[in-house]
């Protein structure tokens, strides 16, 4: 597929994101970047407190594109196997028969994912890799278009387990949901929350839409130039004083994707500079460790951003 011909598919993606936009109040911009996530053939980390819509835009996100959604809540005594499925011994087979967990599915919305321990935590990182799950020696393919959305709260609240690096390399991007601007939550209070809006979303797009997509989204141009920015970005944060772990080649590759994936929702055929310099944070923060002796008066999950902004900015763009 040609990038001229990728670009021809990108109107649906236009209308994928006017949809969301009518659930979504206020937040253009997290919109924005979960349909680059999903389109990079990414997953997605949305961070905030509750309430604010995290697990909303889970949901619409699920219902656009009309494939099968499985929604799990992660608590503290959830078990790797209340995940992925479990074998279980049939006396009329005299066999044992695997029943298939919720991870069976094209979209899995894993609720306050940080809530439960790290042991089921990693439960998901083969199925994130590689599209498969593998129970008892046996691997079993995972549905396609196959898409995590987890949702998580701020680490500084009670209770939940702090994602450990390996799991969150798997995550494309992390999205941080804040609370709405003025107008906003003003409209959100007259349309009864949005929840309304919700139940009348209507599917936009197919799986085999979003296949589509993510294929068309892999020939949009990069210029030698812009591989070397984002290289040279990367290098940083790996020498930064301010960072005990830089960005890995997985993260680079994360950005080379979303940028393309970028373009494409702007009906472009390559990229430029800013397909690249605003991504930089939402894919590289959450790959990053702070050093501990890097004093802020921030709060612990906002140092990364700002020394990555900082980083960032101190690369000269590729004209």
């Amino acid at each position: 597929m040609s990038p001229e011909t990728a670009i021809a598919v990108s109107h649906k993606a236009a209308e994928l994101e006017k949809a969301l936009r009518r659930v979504i109040r206020g937040k253009d911009d997290v919109v924005r970047l979960a349909l680059v996530s999903i389109f990079a053939r990414g997953h997605l980390l949305i961070e905030g407190v509750p309430g604010v819509g995290k697990t909303t835009l889970g949901h619409a996100l699920a219902r656009a594109i009309d494939c099968t959604f499985q929604r799990v809540q992660f608590t503290s005594d959830m078990l790797p196997s209340d995940v992925l499925g479990i074998s279980v011994y049939s006396a009329l087979e005299q066999e044992f028969e695997f029943k298939r967990g919720p991870v069976f599915t094209n979209v899995l919305l894993a609720d306050e994912i940080n809530r439960t321990t790290p042991k089921t935590q990693s439960a998901l990182l083969e199925a994130m890799n590689e599209s498969q799950v593998t129970v008892d020696a046996h691997s079993y393919e995972l549905p396609q278009p196959f898409l995590v959305i987890a949702t998580q709260n701020p680490v500084e609240h009670h209770g939940t387990y702090p994602l450990p690096e390996s799991q969150m390399d798997r995550f494309l991007m992390r999205v941080r949901m804040g609370y709405p601007e003025a107008a906003a939550e003003r409209e959100i209070l007259r349309s009864e929350a949005g929840a309304a809006h919700l139940q009348d979303l209507r599917p936009v797009l197919t799986g085999a839409d979003v296949l589509e997509m993510q294929e068309a989204v892999k020939h949009i141009r990069v210029d030698e130039s812009l591989v070397t920015y984002a290289l040279e970005i990367v290098r940083r944060t790996r020498q930064s004083e301010y960072l005990s772990l830089g960005v890995s080649p997985r993260g680079a590759q994360a950005l080379y994707r979303a940028a393309q994936a970028m373009a494409f929702l702007d009906g472009r055929s390559f990229c430029t500079p800013e397909d690249f310099k605003p991504l930089a944070v939402p894919v590289f923060a959450h790959r990053v460790v702070v050093n501990s002796q890097y004093a802020s008066t921030l709060k612990k999950s906002e140092q990364a951003d700002q020394v990555l902004r900082e980083i960032v900015g101190s690369v000269a763009v590729p004209v």
